[in-house]
């Protein structure tokens, strides 16, 4: 019988995920999405990113749309894991204003911990989202 109507193979369990939990999921992600608005529409980039303390840190090239949509908005961050096979997996989503990182002590440090950039070579603006609401949600079988 195909996957897609077996009833009892795709019955599964959703449970909600408190904060700390979607923190630690979030500190082992490594490519996550932007949600933003572009000409009054809803965008969605993908990034990739560090989680410092309770906020999402990524670097985004001059001139770019993410640049100057992220810049003190409301935006949106995404990440999952999915396990088709297993019908498991896990999405944690969180909402902030975000901002440009300009203190260059914390410039500095970030620099460290940040993954490369995708496109080497440009200017680049490091963007941080602090996560001021955060909810998640897991998917499990019995």
């Amino acid at each position: 019988m195909p996957l897609s109507t077996d009833r009892a193979a795709v019955a599964g369990e959703f449970a909600e995920l408190d904060r700390a939990a979607c923190l630690r999921l979030l500190a082992t992600g490594v490519v996550g999405r932007v949600v933003f608005t572009e000409s009054a529409l809803p965008a969605a980039q993908p990034v990739n990113y560090l989680l410092d303390d309770e906020e999402v840190v990524f670097r985004t090239a001059n001139g770019s749309k993410l640049a100057a949509a992220t810049r003190h908005h409301v935006v949106a961050f995404q990440v999952d894991r999915i396990d088709e096979a297993a019908r498991t997996g896990w999405s944690v989503l969180g909402v902030g204003e975000a901002y440009e990182v300009v203190d260059p002590v914390r410039l500095a440090d970030l620099a460290e911990r940040l993954p490369p950039p995708w496109v080497p070579g440009q200017g680049l603006h490091t963007i941080s989202i602090p996560l001021q609401r955060l909810t998640g949600r897991r998917l499990d079988h019995d």
